[in-house]
C-alpha cells in the first residue's frame, strides 16, 4: 500500500479536530446547545457535532480520491466511494433536520426510516456490494438482483436508525462508532479489500478526533446528524466489504436497545436519574434501555455508578463482541 494513502488519516483527524474546536465556539454564540441530562443542574453543552465530523471525513476522503485519480491509477474505486459519500450526505441532511427541529418535535419514529430510505438510491444505482453474502446460522446465500434493490436499502435504513438508538451518554455514540468502524476496517483489510479499510480508517480518525471533545465531561454533543452519518457509513463499509455477517454481530447491543423499550411501547427515555453526588440510578422501576441494564448490573457490584462507568462498560462489551467477530474472519 502506497505510504501517501496513510496521510488520509491525519488529514481527517486534524480537519475534524480543528472544525470541532471552532464549532464549539460558534454553537455557544448562536445558542445551539442542549442539556446534559445525566449531570447535576443539566449544564448546557454545544451540540450538532455531526457538522465538524462530516467536514473531517470529507477532507480525508477527497484526498484519497485524488490519490486514486492522479497517482495510484485506481479511479474505478472512486465511483463507489463517491456513491457511498452521497448516501451518507443525504442521511446527514436528514439528521440535521431532526437536530434543528429538536428532540421533542423532531422527526417521528415512522418518518425517520421513511426519509432515510431514498438515501440508499446512490448505492443502489451503482450496484454496490456483492450479491453473494454470508449470514449467521444460514451460510452463504446468493441474492442476485434482490441484493441491490432490497438488502442495500434495508441495510442502510436499518444501520442508520439503529445506531441512533443507543445514545445520550458522554462518549457513547462516538466510542461505539470507533470500535465498530475500526473492526469492520480490520476485517476488510484481512479479506483483501484494502480500499474499504482505508475509507474506514478515515472515518475512525475523524471519530477519534471528535471523541477528544465528546468524552466525559463532554464539551460537545454528537446530535442526530452525527449518529445518522456514522450509521450510514457503517452500512456503506459493510456493503463494500461484503461483511454482512460481521455487522449483524457488531449490532447485538442495538438489538437489545430496540427490544427493551418495546415493553413500554417505546415511550421511555434512556437518561438516568441523577443523584446529588452525580451518581446515577434507574429512572424507572423496570429496565427499558441497555444503559439501564448496565446501571442495574453495575449497582449489584458497586455502590455508586457514574456516567463514565456506564459508557466504559458498554464500550468494553462492544470490544469483546468485535474481537469475536474478527476471530471469525482470521481463522
Amino acid at each position: 500500500m502506497n505510504l501517501l494513502i496513510f496521510l488520509s488519516f491525519p488529514i481527517a483527524f486534524v480537519v475534524t479536530y480543528w472544525l470541532t474546536l471552532k464549532w464549539i465556539g460558534v454553537a455557544k454564540k448562536v445558542n445551539i446547545v442542549g442539556k446534559d441530562l445525566n449531570k447535576l443542574g443539566n449544564p448546557l453543552v454545544p451540540e450538532m457535532g455531526g457538522i465538524p465530523l462530516m467536514g473531517g471525513i470529507v477532507g480525508g476522503t477527497l484526498y484519497y480520491v485524488a490519490l486514486n485519480t492522479f497517482l495510484l491509477n485506481q479511479p474505478f474505486y472512486n465511483i463507489y466511494i463517491l456513491g457511498g459519500m452521497t448516501t451518507a450526505l443525504i442521511i446527514f441532511i436528514i439528521g440535521l433536520m431532526d437536530d434543528l427541529l429538536g428532540w421533542k418535535i423532531g422527526l417521528s419514529k415512522l418518518q425517520k426510516p421513511l426519509l432515510t430510505l431514498p438515501a440508499a438510491l446512490p448505492m443502489m444505482v451503482i450496484n454496490a456490494g456483492h450479491s453473494v453474502i454470508e449470514l449467521p446460522f444460514v451460510g452463504t446465500v446468493d441474492l442476485g438482483t434482490f441484493y441491490p434493490i432490497l438488502l442495500v436499502p434495508v441495510g442502510i435504513v436499518g444501520a442508520t436508525n439503529a445506531f441512533n438508538m443507543l445514545a445520550g451518554y458522554n462518549g457513547l455514540e462516538c466510542g461505539m462508532g470507533v470500535i465498530i468502524t475500526a473492526t469492520i476496517s480490520i476485517v476488510c483489510y484481512v479479506k483483501g479489500s484494502s480500499w474499504v479499510a482505508v475509507l474506514g480508517g478515515i472515518i475512525v480518525a475523524s471519530l477519534v478526533a471528535f471523541l477528544v471533545f465528546n468524552w466525559h465531561p463532554a464539551k460537545i454533543f454528537p446530535g442526530n446528524a452525527f449518529t445518522y452519518l456514522v450509521g450510514a457509513f457503517i452500512a456503506v463499509l459493510v456493503i463494500f466489504g461484503n461483511v454482512e455477517k460481521l455487522a449483524l454481530i457488531l449490532f447485538i447491543p442495538y438489538y437489545l436497545d430496540f427490544l427493551l423499550p418495546l415493553r413500554k411501547k417505546m415511550k421511555v427515555e434512556a437518561y438516568a436519574k441523577v443523584n446529588s453526588d452525580g451518581s446515577l440510578d434507574l429512572p424507572y422501576d423496570g429496565i427499558y434501555d441497555v444503559t439501564h441494564l448496565v446501571i442495574k448490573v453495575l449497582k449489584s457490584i458497586k455502590q455508586k455508578v457514574y456516567e463514565r462507568d456506564v459508557v466504559s462498560t458498554l464500550l468494553i462489551f462492544e470490544v469483546v463482541i468485535s474481537l469475536f467477530g474478527i476471530m471469525l474472519y482470521i481463522q
